[in-house]
């Protein structure tokens, strides 16, 4: 059967376009779109990503969904995962995830109480009721416990629902420094906002992971995908953020622009991105220094097994290249 010369030259255009398409990657964040999550989608909307060779699909989380779980099955690429907790975590439930980026480099999570009442400091909570979610109760709780003194009977369920805290001027519960006081202050209450990483809490946060199997198979991908991601992180910052901001309240309309405003200056207040190693190793940098420093901190509060392969957990292979820190 004779072929036109013009059904050939159309097969090898649609050859080379796949040749050079980007490459497809699938990344699960840990809750709905946020301003926590404002340097991903900062690459996605300014190009990074598609500069980088990837055509990059940001899927939101929410209480209903684990990514963590997806990765593991392989209907994700990557994963925003929460904290160092969370891989140790994963090493002893024997999931083959790692960690290939911390973004944050201070944790963002907070106690927060309502001012005047005595509750100004984590020492003077030693005993008194906290509002704290499912989660919390097994990883950074545990530290409070070692630290303070805290024990689970001051545990009352945390459900994301500000009622309970507003309604009470005794409350105390859990958030993120960079958003839950937002809400607060609209209220009229000038929270007191106690920042764990501010007393000793030394965990990464915002933790870009793939599993063990993609780093052999496609290393290249990973480094484009955390050079990437960076490089959107120090943009979003430092830069006009709004091409991020429209995807994230089209993806999630509870999003505002105050809102994103406020989390975006507290996390630059807060130096969670911009701070210790990353300082001179560049944005998502982690040491084996500080990594033994978190499983010290994470034994001594009772919480891991003093054998756990805790070095599994993570791999310094894609940062620490001080990537971006040249051009700031």
């Amino acid at each position: 059967m004779k072929r036109s010369w013009a059904f050939f030259s159309v097969l090898a255009l649609l050859w080379a376009s796949q040749a050079h398409a980007n490459d497809r990657v699938v990344f699960g964040t840990n809750w709905l779109a946020e301003g926590e999550h404002g340097g991903f989608y900062q690459a996605l909307a300014t190009g990074i990503y598609a500069r980088y060779g990837l055509d990059v699909e940001i899927r939101q989380g929410g209480p209903q969904l684990n990514h963590a779980q997806l990765l593991a099955a392989g209907r994700v690429d990557f994963n925003l995962g929460g904290g160092s907790l969370s891989e140790f975590n994963y090493v002893e439930n024997k999931l083959p995830l790692v960690a290939v980026a911390a973004i944050f480099q201070r944790d963002p999570i907070a106690l927060i109480a309502h001012p005047g009442m005595g509750n100004d400091s984590l020492d003077q909570l030693r005993g008194k009721p906290i509002l704290v979610g499912q989660e919390a109760s097994v990883t950074w709780w545990n530290y409070l416990k070692a630290a303070f003194g805290y024990t689970d009977s001051q545990i009352r369920p945390y459900t994301f629902n500000l009622g309970p805290f507003l309604a009470d001027k005794h409350a105390v519960q859990e958030g993120y420094a960079t958003s839950e006081p937002f809400a607060i202050e609209r209220e009229g209450i000038k929270p007191v906002v106690m920042l764990l990483a501010d007393r000793g809490f030394n965990a990464y946060s915002t933790m870009i992971e793939t599993t063990a199997a993609r780093i052999k198979a496609n290393p290249d991908l990973v480094q484009r995908f955390v050079d990437a991601s960076i490089l959107g992180w120090i943009s979003y910052l430092h830069d006009d953020p709004a091409a991020a901001n429209a995807l994230i309240k089209k993806a999630n309309p509870e999003m505002t622009d105050a809102l994103l405003a406020f989390t975006r200056d507290k996390m630059n207040e807060y130096h969670l991105v911009e701070s210790g190693d990353a300082l001179s190793l560049g944005v998502g940098a982690m040491t084996e220094q500080r990594w033994s420093e978190i499983f010290v901190m994470a034994y001594g509060a009772g919480l891991y097994p003093q054998n756990l392969d805790w070095q599994s957990a993570y791999t310094t292979q894609f940062v620490n290249k001080k990537l971006g820190l040249t051009t700031r």
